[in-house]
């Protein structure tokens, strides 16, 4: 895509140097936009996250073909903290705060490229419920308040591409709503580029401007938000919905035979 923000070309993942997990993925972030990555479990979606923002190697991973451009910077095999420093960002699943550190201690943690009074006026200004916890030990807030706080650590080095792996994770349904508002608001008001892997299809599409489905680590979908909420695989497979309209278990879908053209 012309203008993309982060261009994902062709790229192949290996574990162990045997384990191929990515074959052939391409994707495309345009500036300004969010993006969702949907998928089932083991489909690749998080690794794809570690190789953009260069976490494989401390999991025996490594991308052996293809490119990840971001801004017209070839970043395919730069540093963590390089790609850090240039803007990408990733909040991981199950949050992972430093537990035994204090709100604002966390957000330092977040800072080590910049940390200056600004990121953290703009983080607490933000997401004014961290400014009321910035004493409290990280381990003792709720879930909902350690995913903002996962999120406002990442906010601390003004990324320009923020990713979310399965923000909503453990949640209950009105702390899910309250993180896709957060992100929502990210977009909208500080114009912040997101790359959104959710299993919560359905919560994911409706903040989304676009997105891409991944099956046994390629993608087989894409299109806009709406296009894939209205497409019938994704209805079946992702959304829990049968064509007539009713609700579906996977037991019911998980050897329909719209499936085999994907796999």
């Amino acid at each position: 895509m012309a203008g993309a923000l982060l261009a994902v070309q062709n790229v192949e993942v290996i574990y162990d140097e045997v384990i191929l997990v990515l074959r052939g993925l391409s994707l495309d972030v345009p500036a300004g936009e969010i993006v969702a990555l949907l998928g089932s479990n083991g489909a690749g979606k998080s690794t794809t996250l570690k190789a953009i923002a260069g976490l494989l190697p401390t999991e025996h991973g490594a991308v052996t073909d293809g490119t990840i451009d971001f801004d017209g910077t070839d970043l395919t095999h730069a540093e963590a903290a390089d790609r850090v420093r240039r803007g990408v960002a990733l909040v991981m699943e199950g949050r992972r705060v430093f537990e035994h550190l204090t709100v604002n201690e966390n957000l330092i943690a977040g800072g080590y490229t910049r940390g200056s009074r600004a990121d953290f006026d703009r983080v607490y200004g933000f997401l004014p419920r961290l400014a009321q916890l910035r004493g409290r030990v990280a381990g003792y807030l709720s879930g909902g308040e350690q995913q903002q706080l996962a999120i406002g650590r990442a906010l601390m080095s003004n990324p320009r591409l923020l990713m979310l792996d399965e923000p909503s994770l453990g949640l209950a349904p009105r702390l899910v709503d309250e993180v896709f508002a957060i992100v929502a608001r990210l977009n909208t008001e500080l114009g912040l580029t997101a790359l959104l892997v959710e299993q919560n299809a359905r919560r994911a599409l409706t903040i989304a401007h676009r997105g891409y489905v991944m099956e046994t680590g390629r993608i087989v979908l894409s299109g806009t938000a709406t296009e894939l909420a209205d497409n019938p695989d994704v209805k079946e497979f992702y959304l829990g919905l049968g064509e007539a309209g009713g609700r579906r278990s996977y037991r019911d879908v998980k050897h329909y035979t719209r499936r085999k053209r994907w796999l």
